[in-house]
């Protein structure tokens, strides 16, 4: 239960720990967080949970969903104003709750970063094939193109982050542009196909689920539903998942300028922007057609074509392959930052924390990550195992609520560049809201969880326990005061 000292969470220490190269300024932290939090999601979760959960009464999923998120994203700024790391959660809790749940939140970000960027990868694939095929052009073997495309944007991505922070932080800023104004455009010419009948029955009656309990939830209580409050409240999980990503901005902390001040304002306002943004789409989604003709395989794209623009439907295939492609890119970008800090601190390979000389990135690490990613694309269905994303995100986002209200009693004087209002309050509520959405996960979901984190548990007392930097200096220090 070694914890780490707070003045080397933020400090330079031997062997390969390095400093990276400050980047990022307010408003590149910006960019960040919408590259992760808006990808395909923003032209389909609406219509999908609208058709079959939660009616009209989806804007208040959003709504429900964002405020869940927004107290998980005002504890992540707490902690990284005060420890301003690439390590994120995996570092907060190395310092508030010792080396054992720092490895169990890094082998669940570990999980949740690898995986998603698989399980996107696959998606950018499937949109890039059907935009090709949206334009005219049929690809003879569609199956083969596909793991050819996500080979080919994992290598490229890969390739970027490897080349340096300056290279891939540029693609960021041009590619997130081009989204925004494919975005801007669907909600322009979506408001004006607005019918407001189509908001009228808000909540619409609950009724019996089709399908067998399967969540944590369903299953407690015997049953499952739709629509109706219960409805609501399902949507509003199953729509934390487009906002998952916010929490990678952190991960840049420690090459960000003047980080306790700028991180905190760069989670907390890509994360509202992200929000009303998603709103604004819910909304034309939701007022284009009715919920019950929402065709739940392309709702957007659907409605436009029912609202006869269909030169819509290239503009959001195009928009949707660019927010895929942020989202991988940040995604790679994360999990570079949050392995490198493991490894710096001897609980994975220190080979891995190795900064290239050339590009001043820890680009071994980056390649280790984008080739695990391309296997996992070509040999496990990623897509049935997407739901882990979610729970490895959401089990980061607990530890890191607890830890402020523990930070504050367990530390009370250290340096704080934002402070949650109301704690511990709203830490509590935080705490409150991630387990509810964690509830609302399959229990399948829960069980392939444990044995991850199980198989993690053997790795940390097989290799982490044993090569921790940390553990290695307080034996140094415990043989000098023997030998004193």
């Amino acid at each position: 239960m070694r914890r780490l000292p707070p003045s080397e969470a933020t400090g330079l220490r031997t062997g390969a720990r390095h400093r990276l190269a400050q980047l990022y300024r307010p408003a590149d932290l910006v960019v960040l967080g919408l590259g992760a939090t808006i990808g395909a999601g923003i032209f389909s979760v609406a219509g999908v949970q609208a058709a079959t959960a939660a009616g009209p009464g989806v804007l208040l999923s959003f709504m429900i969903a964002g405020i869940a998120c927004l107290l998980a994203a005002l504890c992540y700024a707490e902690l990284s104003s005060t420890m301003p790391t690439s390590g994120t959660a995996y570092t907060f809790a190395y310092v508030i709750f010792g080396e054992v749940w720092a490895w169990v939140i890094g082998w669940a970000l570990i999980l949740e970063l690898q995986l998603a960027s698989a399980v996107v990868a696959r998606a950018w694939a499937l949109y890039a094939a059907q935009l090709l095929t949206d334009f005219g052009i049929r690809l003879p073997y569609p199956e083969a193109f596909s793991d050819g495309f996500a080979l080919f944007i994992l290598a490229l991505l890969t390739g970027i982050v490897s080349l340096g922070a300056h290279v891939g932080l540029r693609a960021l800023w041009v590619i997130v542009s081009a989204k925004l104004l494919a975005i801007a455009a669907v909600l322009v010419v979506g408001a004006m196909h607005i019918d407001v009948a189509n908001f009228g029955d808000f909540f619409v009656e609950a009724k019996p689920s089709p399908t067998p309990p399967d969540t944590v939830l369903e299953v407690v209580f015997g049953q499952s539903q739709t629509f109706g409050w219960f409805g609501v409240f399902a949507a509003a999980s199953a729509i934390a998942f487009a906002y998952i990503g916010f929490d990678l901005v952190t991960t840049a902390a420690e090459e960000t300028v003047n980080a306790r001040r700028a991180v905190p304002k760069g989670v907390i306002r890509s994360l509202v922007i992200a929000t009303v943004i998603y709103l604004g789409v819910a909304i034309v989604m939701i007022g284009m057609v009715p919920y019950a003709q929402i065709d739940v395989d392309a709702p957007l794209s659907g409605a436009f074509r029912i609202a006869g623009v269909d030169w819509m439907v290239h503009v959001i295939d195009i928009g949707a392959v660019l927010g895929l492609t942020t989202v991988i890119l940040v995604l790679l970008v994360g999990q570079t930052r949050v392995m490198f800090s493991m490894a710096r601190d001897g609980l994975l390979p220190r080979g891995l924390a190795t900064i290239s000389r050339r590009f001043h990135t820890p680009s071994r690490v980056t390649w280790v990550i984008g080739v695990i990613a391309m296997l996992l694309t070509q040999f496990v269905p990623v897509f049935t195992l997407q739901e882990l994303v979610v729970l490895g995100a959401l089990f980061a986002y607990l530890f890191v609520a607890v830890g402020v209200i523990v930070m504050r009693r367990r530390l009370p004087d250290l340096e704080r560049g934002f402070t949650v209002p109301l704690s511990p309050w709203l830490p509590g509520l935080s705490i409150v809201a991630t387990v509810w959405l964690m509830v609302n996960l399959q229990v399948l979901t829960w069980g392939w969880f444990a044995l991850w984190m199980a198989f993690g548990l053997v790795a940390y007392l097989l290799y982490g326990k044993r090569h921790s930097l940390l553990a290695a200096n307080h034996a140094k220090v415990g043989r000098g005061r023997h030998r004193r």
